[in-house]
């Protein structure tokens, strides 16, 4: 049998098509459910997860619409406008320096390409020069930066990164969602961190790669990092300091219980696929059996919390529904149920229709009496 090297066994899965680029978006995604094999393997081969769930009879809920699109990016080329003028001034504010000027270094591309591993090398470049003490103010136009992610490596852009001040880089954001009277929706604030924080985790591992130790990786980036957004209605950039430590220790701490995701695809078998491609005559070259066959072989960590951030979840809440498996009614009661996998099998051992095995004794009891306690309950007795 053909031997494949990780990199090719996930390619072969995606097919012919191009890979989706792992984002900040997808990795707190990933992070938010690190047991999930199925998301794992699916990111890591660049699969698109909402053409796929597309093909397999489901819709895709995410993504935003082309109006969100165009604000954000008329929103972004305001505050880039005359060399970064407004970044300055809302550096000046936020962080009380003397930012006056610096340099902008475009990473959009580099020379004529636009080659993901080019733009990172360049960015290791500036970064190492600035790292190194040089005094050149610098800031980093749509820089890559690299991360591990599932024991592959992913290529993330954040909007700006910021030469040291006070001995410090500051990663910077910019969401078109306004602050009215200095307050933004919490929601989207909070999803703004998840991905400024994995931006910090990157930058520190760049900067680690450089040759600064772990710990002077760490204390030479700030675990703030600069949101700007539109203020009350207008489209006047407003910028604030927003403190990344919890999210840091929870992004970090989830990274480092994720499965390498060549290990996961190794399992599948020879001709389990993900290839969304058409053929000549525009046919799809896979069916949608084979694409949920190969699904199925994935192990899924379904709970309904999925449904606020992965593309997937509908297709896995119906199989967990018919499946009757207790993280349907969320991560609780999954908890509440170790060793049980059906609330059928739950309902059979309350019944006393099934007997327990000597691992689920405990539990059964406490199942027992509570239905004990419902059922008085019920009856006016409790």
């Amino acid at each position: 049998m053909a031997q494949f090297s990780p990199e090719d066994r996930l390619a072969r899965l995606r097919g012919p098509v191009a890979p989706q680029a792992y984002t900040a978006r997808k990795i707190t995604a990933l992070t938010a459910n690190p047991s999930c094999a199925r998301r794992a393997v699916l990111d890591a081969a660049g699969v698109d997860k909402d053409k796929l769930v597309a093909r397999v009879g489901f819709d895709a809920r995410f993504g935003q619409s082309p109006f969100a699109i165009s604000r954000g990016n008329a929103f972004e080329d305001l505050v880039k406008a005359d060399g970064y003028a407004a970044m300055f001034t809302l550096l000046r504010q936020a962080l009380d320096v003397p930012v006056h000027e610096a340099g902008v270094a475009d990473l959009n591309t580099v020379g004529t390409t636009a080659d993901l591993k080019i733009r990172a090398a360049e960015t290791r470049h500036l970064l190492g020069r600035v790292a190194e003490g040089s005094d050149e103010r610098l800031i980093l136009d749509h820089p890559i930066l690299t991360l591990q992610v599932a024991g592959q490596t992913a290529y993330l852009e954040p909007d700006a990164v910021t030469h040291r001040i006070g001995d410090r880089f500051y990663i910077a954001e910019i969401k078109s969602f306004s602050a009215i009277d200095g307050q933004a929706d919490p929601g989207k604030v909070a999803e703004a961190a998840k991905q400024a924080a994995v931006y910090v985790i990157a930058l520190r591992q760049t900067l680690a790669a450089l040759g600064l130790d772990t710990t002077a990786a760490a204390a030479a980036v700030a675990y703030e990092f600069l949101l700007i957004c539109p203020k009350d209605f207008s489209n006047q950039p407003y910028g604030s300091l927003v403190d990344l430590r919890q999210k840091l220790d929870a992004i970090e701490f989830q990274l480092g219980r994720l499965h390498r995701a060549d290990d996961l695809a190794a399992l599948l078998p020879a001709d389990a696929t993900f290839d969304l491609s058409l053929d000549d005559d525009g046919k799809p070259a896979c069916t949608s059996d084979d694409l949920a066959r190969a699904l199925d072989y994935l192990d899924p960590a379904y709970s309904p919390a999925c449904l606020d951030f992965c593309e997937l979840a509908q297709y896995c809440r119906d199989q967990a529904t018919a499946a009757c498996e207790p993280a349907r009614l969320g991560t609780s009661v999954r908890n509440e149920l170790p060793g049980i996998d059906s609330t059928r099998t739950a309902l059979k051992l309350i019944d006393v229709a099934l007997d327990p095995d000597p691992t689920q004794t405990e539990i059964v009891d406490r199942l027992r009496a509570a239905d004990r306690l419902r059922t008085r309950r019920i009856a006016g007795v409790a």
